[in-house]
């Protein structure tokens, strides 16, 4: 926005010259008012300067100096006011194409953030940080050297012993190994170096990803008459130039991967490049096998990389050396300069959706993005998110179907076990009912494998006193407390909380304080105790958290190294494990009756999901679930893998309660240090949305305000309320003009989430 001069009126000597030009850069800074700022560029800056690089320039009263990004560039002949001046720009080239800068705005609009927020979210870091590749310097001996050390006139009996070792070595080394090897400093090296007796070199570190070997490379597979439907379907649309959003809705065990490839090869021979999004990092190391023994240009990105490996990665996107990129939500946004093809693979996944501002969701990116740039998206599940599925039932989106496995393998009978007997009769102690230690048993004996679900790590899920009813709990966020027995100490997994788990009661000191409820880490080692010669697994973030993990476990799975697998959610999506004949899901009732109204479809997407791990070879397989709750329709569609079930049964519920995907929502959260002042600033707030909500549309409706469902976290209270209509552009609009004109006290936080998927 022009900075204006408020007390010299009179002109200045360029104002007086209307013919002369000047060359105007509007600048968005990442923190500060959200609009963005004129400046003159100067005539030494102007070859330098362009959309979507960074500029240094003052800044308010005080003139700091603050990065921004330059996102218009305008030359102008009726400039009437003095602008400060650029004073530097920051990138010798383009960060972010036009389009990258649309996209945004966009983002910006849609998700009621800030355009600085959203163009360091498109940004990463290291980017912007501009983090090098390490370097190392290699050293050899040189030919005037070579073949004459011992006649070398001056040279001492250390640089003989270097010399010797050297000409001995096959290509040249790093000079730390050189010193390792024979104990020696760097000053015979560098005299060395001086008389031209030896060579150096620097070099870049390449990045693990690109040491990794290649595997054999596969020829493509024939595909089945669903599989054709679907790359019929897909190359229809690369061939059309005209953006078209396919919705694959196939089976656990389909094919869909390999229909994806075979459409990127389209892709890629006309010269163009595909982006490829997998929900779990879990998923990436084997989605990344997959392609790279199909593509010779494949790069991985997601948040396991090093600085320097993903700043690798991002240049070589944006120098058009790739192929085909494969990772996690944030790879929507790399910076491919030919895109054709963007995929989303297991699209129903809540990960896809960012949860901190802006939040925006990859799907509605990929497809902002898709429309664009004029290409097709491509969105595969097995279990469609419903928002997903009415676009396609409305013709938005083309459905294609996949009703089959590969080779027509049967899908696996799925079984329950009513907790609810187990729990009276008292049949068992402990998470496994006696039916499916049997199952598990039976499995193991035939030679088969098994995987567990339990979707709650740690050992116990609380630590209560039977003498009193005290609950331990986390003073920062008014939740129980987790045991995990390994290192002995309570943990609060949300703000990271610890204590020594307690021996007695802290409130009346009783010795029988009992830990109740059934984690990963509990279920471990009752695992260990019912099966002793059984090797087990455990897979949850408390074992994942090293660089490399989760590709060494499921490798170890996958060669037969284990026999059974446990774990939370990241063990249920996307694994293709041939020699699995049994899936266990311990307790399907985790997370079906939360407060939230997606609990039913993130029940039936996680025991839909788990339950196609099994059968996926010969052998066959089968599913036990159980649960509280059989007659459940989640349940019972889960176990009939029916989708088109479930759907018929959830949608009206949601077309009733104005709910996703028939309207559109807005959650705000305020949150602050002390109770009251949160719920008063709230309150206000409720009064102002309810006035305006009453411009929208008769059907919209605000919920609360209410203390959220976790009400204290990280020492802070939490209130919320939800705005729902079906016009969510009013919606979104009249949000950002009542939050734009309240004044926020200074010691109260809020939070606005558009298209929320967390309501806890």
């Amino acid at each position: 926005m022009p900075q204006q001069h408020l007390f010299d009126t009179r002109p200045a000597a360029w104002e007086e010259d209307d013919a002369r030009e000047r060359l105007v850069a509007s600048v968005i800074f990442p923190t500060g008012p959200d609009q963005p700022f004129d400046y003159a560029v100067p005539d030494s800056l102007r070859d330098r300067i362009e959309c979507g690089r960074r500029v240094r320039a003052p800044f308010g009263r005080g003139n700091r100096a603050v990065v921004g990004f330059c996102v218009q560039l305008e030359n102008r002949h009726d400039v009437r006011r003095q602008l400060k001046s650029i004073t530097d720009v920051v990138d010798t080239r383009n960060l972010l194409s036009p389009s990258m800068l649309r996209l945004t705005r966009w983002m910006a609009d849609r998700y009621l953030s800030s355009w600085g927020q959203a163009l360091e979210t498109v940004l990463p870091a290291v980017v912007r940080k501009q983090t090098a590749l390490k370097r190392i310097t290699l050293v050899g001996i040189s030919a005037e050297a070579a073949g004459q050390i011992d006649s070398l006139k001056g040279a001492t009996p250390k640089q003989r012993e270097i010399l010797h070792y050297l000409g001995g070595q096959p290509a040249p080394i790093p000079t730390a190994a050189l010193k390792s090897a024979l104990g020696c400093t760097d000053a015979p090296i560098a005299t060395l170096r001086r008389k031209g007796w030896i060579d150096a070199v620097a070099r870049i570190v390449v990045p693990e990803e690109a040491r990794l070997p290649v595997p054999p490379r596969e020829a493509d597979y024939v595909l089945n008459a669903d599989q054709r439907v679907a790359l019929d379907a897909m190359l229809a649309a690369l061939h059309s130039h005209a953006q078209q959003t396919i919705l694959i809705h196939g089976v656990t065990g389909s094919g869909k991967t390999e229909v994806y490839i075979q459409a990127i090869q389209e892709v890629v021979r006309f010269g163009r490049q595909a982006i490829v999004l997998v929900p779990e990092i879990s998923l990436t190391p084997q989605t990344r096998d997959r392609f790279r023994a199909r593509f010779d240009h494949v790069a991985v990105l997601h948040s396991h990389l090093r600085d320097a490996e993903r700043n690798w990665h991002w240049q070589r996107i944006a120098a058009g050396e790739v192929s085909v990129v494969v990772g996690a939500r944030s790879a929507v946004f790399a910076p491919v300069p030919n895109l054709g093809l963007i995929i989303l693979d297991e699209e129903h996944e809540t990960s896809f959706k960012q949860e901190t501002t802006p939040r925006y969701h990859a799907r509605e990116v990929a497809l902002w993005r898709a429309q664009a740039e004029t290409i097709p998206l491509v969105l595969g599940s097995a279990t469609p998110s419903l928002e997903s599925w009415h676009r396609a039932r409305q013709g938005e989106f083309r459905l294609v179907e996949m009703p089959r496995r590969v080779l027509d393998r049967p899908m696996p009978a799925v079984g329950t076990i009513d907790l609810r007997n187990e729990f009276q009769n008292r049949r068992t102690r402990g998470a496994v009912s006696r039916k499916l230690h049997q199952s598990i048993a039976a499995a193991l004996e035939q030679g088969g494998q098994v995987i567990l679900l339990l979707n709650r790590r740690g050992f116990a899920t609380h630590i209560q006193c039977p003498a009193c009813g005290y609950v331990v709990r986390c003073p920062h966020c008014d939740l129980a407390l987790t045991h995990h027995r390994q290192l002995d100490i309570a943990l609060c997994h949300y703000c990271d909380y610890q204590m020594p788990a307690p021996v007695a009661c802290p409130e009346c000191d009783f010795s029988g304080i009992r830990y109740g409820g059934v984690g990963t880490q509990k279920l471990e080692a009752e695992i260990r105790t019912r099966f002793p010669d059984a090797r087990v697994l455990r897979m949850d973030t408390d074992t994942m958290q090293a660089p490399g993990s989760h590709a060494r476990a499921l490798a170890s799975f996958r060669d037969g190294q284990v026999d059974i697998l446990l774990g939370t959610q990241m063990i249920a999506k996307g694994l293709d494990f041939p020699r699995v004949t049994l899936v266990g899901v311990v307790n399907a009732d985790t997370a079906l009756h939360l407060p939230d109204f997606r609990a039913a479809e993130h029940t039936f997407q996680l025991v839909t999901q788990v339950a196609g791990r099994t059968g996926r070879g010969e052998r066959g397989g089968r599913v036990v679930v159980q649960t509280f709750s059989p007659d459940h329709p989640a349940i019972r569609s889960a176990m009939n893998h029916d989708y088109a079930a479930f759907a018929r049964q959830e949608l009206p519920i949601r077309e009733a309660l104005l709910y996703p995907p028939f309207a559109e929502m807005v959650r705000l959260v305020v949150r602050g240090p002390v109770e009251a002042p949160v719920r008063e600033f709230i309150a206000e707030l409720g009064r102002h949305f309810t006035r305006e909500l009453k411009q929208i549309d008769t059907q919209s409706r605000l919920l609360g305000p209410a203390p959220a469902p976790f009400a204290k976290l990280r020492g802070m209270y939490r209130y919320h309320l939800q705005l729902q209509a079906i016009d969510g552009a009013k919606l979104r609009a009249m949000v950002r003009e009542v939050l734009a004109a309240i004044v926020c006290p200074n010691e109260i936080q809020w939070s606005v989430d558009v298209d929320p998927l967390d309501m806890l």
